[in-house]
């Protein structure tokens, strides 16, 4: 048995991994602001984790084999934690990042980036290294909210990869699907609405194809890091990418009409999971270390079912999924 802290931890995937660690027989803790109750059997703590003083106030003289680290979105946040763990507080650190660190469109100044219109392939965790010397830690401020994200991840990331007191793992996530209600995001819902309503699309004119995962796979995975001894980036993707026509053609057929596709014009945002340049995940690393991932195939169907469920208890009128009438033209 571990005694295992979860920072987050009480929505989405991040509830699904509370319930399995504790399943599983560990000692689990969630640290919030006091917002959700923990699940039955978890412990709690209340503390704002931006605030040092008071997470080691709510700590006291806790130790942990495990902290897993759900929202940790910048370098102030990750800085404060390492400070808080270190010194034998966590035997091992296991932070969420996201597959977004590898973005073409959101690297700093200095960042090797394939040239414009080419795909080198999936990419692999030696792609990015955010703890080098350079342009991450410097004054480069992103703008837009996507590139905000990344660099914040990116920077949060090289905090913890230049201290190697505390053993530390950064899950670099795929795009996580499935849940219905419960994925907060409303993507898959954008193409069950759209392609329901017989509305298009926006697409790029040559989209890459992308990396996804189920919501309970990855709740699987972030459990299955926790427990290991591997440290380092490691990606975390179902096998089989998918572009944004893979995917709206798979709800479309789903719903029993066709899906339209509107390109776009260069620099206007796209539909969601849309993209004009390649960085889908290379799970290689994860694969060898022993992670059994599925094939997004075998799981988008229930994740698409999900959507179109969620969509019909929300409906008004004609029910979503149902046979439909001719689509009505585009605005």
């Amino acid at each position: 048995m571990k005694e295992i802290l979860v920072i987050g931890g009480s929505r989405y995937f991040g509830r699904h991994l509370v319930t399995l660690l504790r399943d599983e027989g560990h000692a689990v803790t969630v640290l919030n602001r006091g917002s959700a109750a923990p699940a039955p059997g978890v412990a709690h703590l209340a503390a704002d984790r931006d605030d040092g003083g008071a997470l080691r106030a709510a700590l006291g003289t806790r130790t942990f084999d495990v902290v897993l680290d759900q929202v940790c979105y910048t370098a102030e946040q990750a800085e404060t934690a390492r400070r808080v763990f270190s010194g034998g507080r966590a035997g091992r650190y296991v932070m969420t990042s996201t597959m977004e660190v590898y973005d073409p469109a959101t690297l700093p100044p200095g960042f090797p980036v394939p040239p414009a219109g080419t795909d080198p392939g999936p990419v692999a965790e030696g792609r990015i290294d955010p703890a080098r010397p350079g342009p991450p830690a410097g004054p480069w401020r992103p703008e837009g909210a996507a590139a905000r994200y990344a660099e914040g991840k990116r920077r949060a990331e090289a905090v913890f990869l230049r201290d190697p007191a505390l053993p530390y793992v950064s899950v670099r996530s795929a795009h996580v699907l499935g849940g219905g209600a419960q994925d907060f995001t409303g993507r898959l819902a954008h193409y069950v609405e759209r392609i329901a309503g017989g509305l298009p699309v926006d697409v790029h004119e040559d989209p890459y194809a992308t990396s996804f995962i189920h919501h309970r796979e990855i709740a699987r995975f972030l459990a299955w890091a926790a427990l290991g001894s591997f440290t380092g980036p490691v990606n975390a993707a179902s096998h089989g990418p998918l572009t944004v026509h893979g995917l709206a053609d798979r709800v479309a057929a789903r719903l029993g009409r066709p899906a339209r596709y509107r390109v776009v014009e260069g620099g206007r945002e796209a539909s969601p999971f849309s993209f004009d340049r390649a960085y889908a995940l290379d799970n290689g690393r994860a694969t060898r270390l022993g992670f059994p991932f599925a094939h997004t195939g075998d799981w988008l169907p229930g994740a698409i079912e999900e959507a179109v469920g969620e969509a019909v208890g929300e409906a008004t009128g004609a029910a979503v999924g149902e046979p439909a009438a001719p689509s009505v033209p585009a605005p």
